[in-house]
């Protein structure tokens, strides 16, 4: 097996994400432009994207890891929005996306053409997570968008199997692909419902940080290979299990929750940027089997579609927006009136993915014998609308948030409000300290009961510090200083250290004792006033 090109696949599109973070542009569209440039330079590998291995391999842990930073409490505050577009505007897609395109396509059955409307109707979830955290949308926007990117790819997944299944002549029925619809969800729901505490049990009670860590890693495969197993939801389970182990993350040991923090971060970057230039790297593939449908008539194709993609989704949103206000004072009078302009912001934000490309590459090759009809062509559009999104939405969504002028975080009620929940939190932790060190048992020295004491102050006062002015000489806020100080005086006595295993002072094992003892300092100044 040549590993050459995965690992040219995975450094050049880490190296182009990183880059990209210096630019104005959002890293996933770089990443992408950089597949296209890519994929006709001679001598680059061919680069399939094998459904077979993005559903079960990378779907799982970018969904985990999308669904462990997000909160139980938002999603469950906004459970009507995040519902309506998750199930109802998928689904929604799928027959109008399908119907369109039958209407266009000579020749096209109705059947294959839902078939399309399945694999397009789903934002993706790495894309809308990767463009939300750029763009800084309101915290209730982004709420609204991550739950809904969690959520509707097991609907979209489960219609395309239904509408593959009434293609291929398998005898599917309205009550049949309920049915299915069905035990996807519920099916996924309740997967997850079991697997989530016996899981996190797991994880409270392994006490070696690697294996927690290691736990950690395959939790996302467990969960979505047991619910895929029995024809249930991988998605949802994956997703409901990582809520509930993020809604509980506190419970977990503190090395484990710094460590895995780290390696989450770490697969996610890597995991994105690959998929991202997957998604330009298909070009070639896509153009090559497009067969009869070429120049004009298969870009009247692309343009409809886009279109279509786009316009469906603001005919959902707006309705599903302001109907149910109108419909019933309880919800009038717990959410008021809502304006114009969020609900355009999130009918923008529709921007497909390496989702539906991958749900594409699944259609069958053939039908009783004979190709699946105009198999080529429905890859082409899928292909363009990714494509079509990414650039056009992606590249607009923040401009469009700047000209709305949306109310975005309110950074100094944030900062208040978490002063206020330290300054509790402290009061709590003194109270306790002197609990024990009244205890005999507990005496300390003078010094050290001091530095305690000393890191709880300086703990509690560092958010209101945040709030003061900065230095009128470096500019620097007092957070920053600090930071610095400790930094250099770290960094000083780090160069001994190492000056000392030169002169085989100290052997190589002291050396990494004594450094990782100054890691730990690092991170806790840095966490003190983070």
């Amino acid at each position: 097996m040549d590993v050459m090109p995965l690992l040219l696949l995975v450094a050049g599109s880490a190296a182009i994400s990183a880059a990209a973070r210096r630019t104005p542009v959002p890293a996933p569209l770089l990443v992408v432009a950089a597949g296209l440039a890519v994929s006709y330079v001679p001598g680059v590998p061919l680069y399939t994207l094998d459904p077979h291995i993005v559903l079960p391999l990378i779907l799982p842990p970018l969904l985990h890891t999308a669904a462990i930073d997000s909160s139980y409490l938002g999603l469950r505050a906004q459970l009507r929005p995040v519902a309506l577009l998750s199930v109802g505007y998928v689904l929604f897609a799928t027959f109008v996306v399908g119907w369109v395109l039958y209407l266009l396509v000579p020749g096209l059955s109705l059947t294959a053409a839902l078939v399309f409307g399945a694999v397009v109707a789903p934002p993706d979830a790495v894309a809308a997570t990767a463009v939300a955290r750029r763009v800084g949308l309101p915290s209730r926007i982004t709420t609204i968008l991550q739950g809904e990117s969690l959520l509707n790819d097991a609907t979209a997944i489960t219609a395309f199997r239904v509408a593959v299944a009434a293609a291929v002549g398998e005898g599917a029925t309205w009550a049949g692909g309920i049915g299915e619809f069905l035990l996807a969800a519920f099916g996924g729901l309740a997967f997850g419902l079991v697997l989530m505490v016996p899981l996190h049990w797991l994880r409270t009670h392994v006490k070696e940080a690697l294996l927690q860590n290691t736990l950690s890693l395959l939790i996302p495969f467990i969960a979505y290979a047991t619910a895929e197993q029995a024809h249930a939801s991988g998605v949802i389970a994956v997703v409901v299990v990582a809520l509930y182990l993020g809604h509980r993350a506190w419970e977990v040991d503190f090395a484990t929750r710094l460590q895995e923090a780290a390696v989450w971060r770490m697969v996610a970057f890597v995991l994105e940027a690959a998929v991202f230039a997957l998604i330009g790297l298909q070009l070639p593939i896509v153009l090559g089997g497009l067969g009869e449908y070429a120049g004009a008539e298969a870009a009247w194709y692309a343009l409809a579609v886009f279109a279509v993609v786009v316009g469906a989704r603001f005919v959902w949103v707006y309705p599903a927006t302001f109907l149910p206000p109108l419909l019933s004072a309880r919800i009038r009078e717990r959410e008021g009136r809502p304006g114009w302009k969020s609900p355009f912001v999130i009918a923008w934000a529709g921007i497909r993915g390496v989702v539906s490309l991958a749900v594409a590459f699944s259609i069958p090759l053939t039908v009783d014998g004979d190709g699946f009809p105009q198999r080529n062509l429905l890859l082409f559009l899928t292909f363009t609308t990714v494509i079509g999104t990414l650039v056009v939405q992606g590249l607009t969504l923040p401009p469009l948030i700047r000209l709305l002028k949306l109310p975005g975080r309110d950074v100094q009620a944030e900062t208040l409000a978490e002063a206020n929940a330290q300054a509790q939190a402290s009061r709590v932790a003194e109270q306790r300290l002197n609990e024990l060190l009244s205890d005999e048992r507990n005496a300390l020295p003078a010094p050290l009961a001091e530095r305690l004491r000393t890191i709880l102050e300086r703990r509690r006062n560092a958010v209101w510090e945040r709030l003061g002015q900065t230095n009128p000489v470096t500019g620097e806020s007092v957070d920053d200083t600090y930071r610095r100080l400790s930094r250099e005086m770290i960094s000083a006595e780090r160069d001994v250290f190492v000056r000392l295993r030169d002169a085989r002072y100290l052997d190589d094992e002291m050396l990494r004792t004594l450094l990782r003892r100054l890691d730990l300092e690092e991170a806790a100044a840095y966490r003190e006033t983070a």
